[in-house]
């Protein structure tokens, strides 16, 4: 795979970010009051947070490994 080197470094910043910044906020998600209702099952508000969370985790890993295929060349 042949990407230009600046584009590599791109999609890796991306992917450090996506990796770095998800994590505290999933943190705050689980603490907060909305996550569980009264009997303490999850809430839409925790469900829509985990998947939000989990799908740019993922993304996070992808695009991280195209950045790093990208500079190895």
């Amino acid at each position: 795979m042949e990407i230009p080197v600046a584009w590599s470094l791109v999609l890796v910043v991306a992917a450090v970010w996506n990796l770095v910044v998800w994590p505290p906020f999933w943190k705050r998600v689980t603490r907060d009051p909305r996550a569980r209702d009264d009997a303490g099952r999850p809430t839409r508000f925790y469900t829509v947070h985990a998947v939000l969370v989990g799908i740019s985790l993922l993304l996070g890993v992808l695009v991280g490994v195209v950045g790093v295929l990208g500079l190895l060349g």
